[in-house]
């Protein structure tokens, strides 16, 4: 057997710098088990279309569990001089059965091996990442219920708005993460396409069953191209576009924490346990974990663009440029599952400051729209309804007040139409419960929604 499994048309040894900088067993040695069990479900196959003995088979097999065992205990660690996962389980067969080894590769390449190892790593990575998105959904529902009844300012272009529920408000957070979670798993559907069979780029004259693999290995269908299937990595930048505007997700997410847990807001504030402090400035305490998933969206839409810019210049069919996919692949994974984690426990743990919530309510002018929609059920035009509220706004401002602090005469200097039941109408309380409507924030709206996804749970 020669040094290289590839080395019997070169007259000489690699350099190396060569094997180093080819080398990708750093990385996806991740792909351990999902290589193994592929080549299981391929060994089995050829043994039952008769490619192979069903003995060899067996024993093909035999050895790959016994290496799998062998990493999974530490007992046998892939080494780079042997560039992949791929090669480096094939040579350790070979040490373990012998030249039978060889008969593995049979109707296959590292081409269509590689993607299916990948795929199937991609397919159970989403399951994971659902999971979490799961949990982190359940903790934003329980933080809402927990404080459904406080109403704070919402705010449009950082500007104070319009009255809102608090668990309105973290539920659109919910909402975002319901779309990640369909797009992931929509994501691997069209994952789960099997590419073993495709061989190098044009398929083999042996006759695989590329269906039993593909029913062993859990693939909803088999590719119909092999130039395609070797040299498809649609999946993995579907896969980083939904890591990444997941992460986008929780960056706007987590920009809010920051903001909240400010001296200038004061609305939230944070465990010490979830916190850190300075170096120098004793009384800092700084919500780190925020900022570091504020910063890692950056990071995740990086390995986007970079997989992206590798593909867009490529001839089919396979270029070693693919290998390149693996390393933004396994850190936007990492990052995303880590930041998940983060951002949940910061949900639980967060306290509403509710009495400086409520403090704040009166400043803004927060209920300035729900004047103006009083007076157009008053049967004023609404143009000239938001005119006489903007002059009200304007004469408060002057004078220091907040709407609820005028006199009804104040009032009615601008509209004759104006009555004491006004200030119902800018009463920030009575404002959220007048948006009675589907996807308003009326308490008897979120309540519904919030049982219905607590019955989801």
């Amino acid at each position: 057997m020669t040094e290289k499994l590839w080395g019997g048309r070169f007259s000489e040894k690699p350099d190396e710098f060569l094997e180093e900088f080819t080398a990708s067993v750093d990385y996806d040695v991740r792909l351990y088990r999902e290589d193994i069990e592929g080549s299981i479900a391929h060994a089995r196959m050829l043994g039952e279309t008769g490619v192979i003995t069903k003995k060899e088979s067996r024993e093909i097999i035999r050895g790959l569990r016994q290496i799998l065992r062998e990493i999974e205990k530490g007992e046998f660690v892939p080494s780079r001089k042997d560039e992949d996962i791929h090669m480096n389980v094939e040579k350790r067969l070979h040490e373990i059965i012998g030249d039978l080894a060889g008969k593995l590769h049979t109707g296959r390449s590292r081409n269509d091996q590689v993607a299916t190892d990948l795929r199937l790593h991609a397919a159970r990575a989403i399951e994971d990442l659902v999971g979490l998105l799961g949990e982190l959904k359940r903790s934003l529902v329980e933080k809402a219920y927990e404080y459904r009844n406080v109403v704070m300012p919402e705010y449009t272009h950082l500007q104070r708005a319009q009255p809102v529920l608090f668990a309105h408000h973290l539920l659109a957070y919910v909402e975002m993460l319901e779309r990640d979670e369909e797009r992931f798993l929509q994501a691997k559907e069209r994952t789960l396409v099997l590419p073993l069979g495709s061989a190098a780029c044009t398929g083999t004259s042996f006759p695989l069953d590329r269906e039993m693999v593909r029913k062993e290995l859990g693939f909803r269908s088999v590719s119909k191209n092999s130039v395609d299937a070797v040299s498809d990595r649609d999946f993995v930048a579907e896969f980083l576009f939904c890591v990444s505007l997941t992460m986008i997700h929780l960056s706007r997410l987590c920009e809010e924490l920051v903001l909240w847990m400010s001296e200038e807001f004061g609305f939230i504030d944070l465990p010490d346990s979830l916190c850190t402090g300075s170096s120098i400035m004793p009384q800092k305490k700084n919500p780190d974990m925020a900022e570091l998933v504020r910063g890692k969206a950056g990071r995740a839409v990086g390995n986007l663009v970079a997989l992206l810019t590798t593909l867009k210049g490529l001839p089919l069919s396979y270029n070693r440029d693919l290998q390149e996919d693996k390393e933004p692949f396994f850190d936007s994974l990492d990052t995303l599952r880590g930041s998940l984690r983060a951002v949940k426990l910061m949900i639980e743990g967060l306290s509403l400051n509710v009495e400086r919530i409520r403090e704040s309510l009166p400043g803004g002018y927060l209920t300035a729209t729900d004047l103006a929609e009083y007076l157009v059920k008053k049967g004023v035009p609404f143009r000239k309804a938001h005119e006489v509220t903007g002059k009200i706004v304007r004469y408060a401002v002057e004078g220091g007040k907040a709407l609820e602090d005028l006199t009804l005469e104040e009032f009615k200097k601008f509209s004759r139409l104006i009555e004491e039941d006004v200030y119902r109408v800018v009463d920030p309380e009575e404002s959220v419960k007048g948006k009675d409507l589907p996807g308003g924030t009326s308490p008897r709206r979120v309540m519904r929604r919030l049982r219905e996804l607590r019955r989801k749970r």
